[in-house]
């Protein structure tokens, strides 16, 4: 415990349960967040690093400033400066002050705490008081006035999670959007589909690319149905959803005014009590930033592999170079942005499993493991955005086709014989593809030669737009 000490002139004394903590009058913060200082070295990431977060907090002990002091639970005086702290610490002045790391015990108190002790001192600052003049503006009384950690905390993660949500949803469009211009800058390069890594029909670079474009936007369209469970949220629950010490109007008051500061379509939970010990949106939210990483990293793999070589690969297509890939390899380059994806969707994969662990490990009224879900969460969308931007910036625009070396592949494969199977049937087809293989010849070729078909039908066969489309000969 922090020994006490004499108060200076560039000190204040706080006081708590446990004692007396001398707090450097520089800080806004006070005892509660010394305390979880000391506590919690764990992680260099700060609630400060978070800005949503920062601003989700912020809101609503301003949202709880106007309802409480229009029920007179709080003197206005107190409200209006505790407001006007806040717009100022959601302006990003003050991110340095909130400095207790995400990883906590306590459920949150330390972060709820740290948050009531800054936004006090800025309002005691707006009054032209000094800090610690809590007798004017409280932390616990005046700012955290009908307020639990455990209604106000979950309730910051979501409105910090749907502010995160929004650009990534913005990047991942973006980054689609990426994908459809190549599907149409190739969509008429002719190439080989591959099943199981072995060559199989003809398709077009466009169709492929244009694949990418679809899963992604398919991913957005899940996303935005998690991100309607974050909408619902338990404030006015306090401790464990009874609503103790919160008069009725409270909670709807509450949402109403949250819901006209961030612009956000919100609402209270029917159940309380439910939604208090109920972590399921994190867990959705958890399980669909997972799907897009992996087909993410999936895609980013099959960059790879169409770009391997570039001699003695498959060679299909070029990634830009954006460095040297080796330090004794002279003219080597790596698929290095698509390796950064990878390593982001791993980070997302096994991030999933913790926020998995730390759910399922709740307690009867109270999770109180969501300050690992929270840092989780965070982290994934912060890097899953920056990633997205990077492979869209860095990768995916500069791509190119090597378009003869793709077209000649397709005359060279005997898999284009599938398209010849209605006209020569499976058995006939069969043996010439055995044998285009054994002799190293052409499938063209071998059929001319043993006259099962004319020049003219093979070629209509093998049109490119009869290869790459539904089509049958009538």
């Amino acid at each position: 415990m922090t020994q006490p000490a004499t108060a200076t002139r560039h000190t204040r004394t706080e006081i708590d349960l446990l004692g007396e903590v001398q707090i450097d009058n520089s800080h806004y913060w006070g005892i509660n967040t010394a305390r979880a200082l000391e506590n919690f070295p764990i992680t260099s990431k700060r609630i400060g690093h978070y800005p949503q977060f920062v601003d989700a907090l912020a809101v609503i002990k301003q949202a709880a400033a106007t309802v409480n002091a229009a029920q007179g639970l709080i003197p206005t005086e107190s409200a209006t400066a505790i407001a006007a702290a806040c717009e100022r610490i959601r302006s990003r002045e003050f991110d340095d002050q909130f400095t207790v790391g995400t990883i906590q015990g306590g459920a949150g108190t330390s972060t709820n705490m740290n948050a009531n002790e800054v936004i006090a001192n800025v309002a005691l600052e707006e009054l032209g008081l000094p800090k610690g003049r809590y007798d004017v503006v409280d932390p616990h009384n005046h700012v955290n006035c009908c307020q639990s950690t455990n209604d106000v905390y979950p309730s910051a993660i979501k409105i910090a999670l749907l502010f995160m949500l929004d650009d990534l949803s913005k990047t991942l469009d973006r980054t689609a959007d990426a994908f459809a211009a190549k599907a149409d800058e190739f969509a008429d390069v002719l190439k080989l589909g591959r099943t199981q890594l072995q060559d199989a029909v003809p398709m077009t670079l466009g169709q492929e690319f244009g694949t990418y474009s679809v899963m992604l936007r398919n991913d957005v369209a899940v996303l935005a149905a998690a991100r309607r469970l974050l909408t619902e949220l338990n404030i006015g629950g306090t401790a464990i959803g009874t609503g103790i010490n919160t008069p009725s109007a409270y909670a709807p008051a509450m949402i109403a005014e949250l819901t006209r500061l961030t612009g956000l379509e919100l609402s209270g939970s029917d159940d309380l009590v439910e939604a208090t010990q109920d972590v399921g949106g994190f867990v959705q939210l958890s399980g669909v930033l997972k799907r897009i990483a992996v087909k993410t990293s999936k895609i980013c793999n099959d960059l790879r592999l169409l770009s391997s070589g570039p001699r003695a690969g498959l060679g299909e297509i070029n990634l830009p170079a954006v460095q040297a890939g080796s330090s004794i390899m002279p003219g080597k380059v790596n698929p290095v942005i698509p390796e950064m994806v990878n390593q982001v969707a791993f980070e997302i994969v096994g991030h999933d499993v913790t926020i998995s662990m730390a759910a399922e490990a709740g307690q009867l009224q109270l999770n109180a493991f969501e300050p690992i879900i929270a840092h989780l969460l965070f982290e994934e969308i912060r890097h899953l955005h920056r990633a997205m931007d990077v492979f869209t910036d860095r990768c995916i625009t500069g791509i190119t086709a090597n378009t003869d070396r793709l077209r000649d592949e397709v005359w060279r494969s005997v898999s284009i014989v599938t398209a010849l199977s209605p006209a020569l049937g499976y058995r006939t087809a069969t043996r010439v593809a055995q044998q285009a293989l054994a002799e190293n010849r052409t499938v063209g070729e071998i059929i001319l030669e043993e006259h099962l078909l004319d020049e003219e039908a093979l070629s209509a066969a093998l049109a490119p737009e009869h290869l790459i489309h539904p089509w049958m000969p009538v």
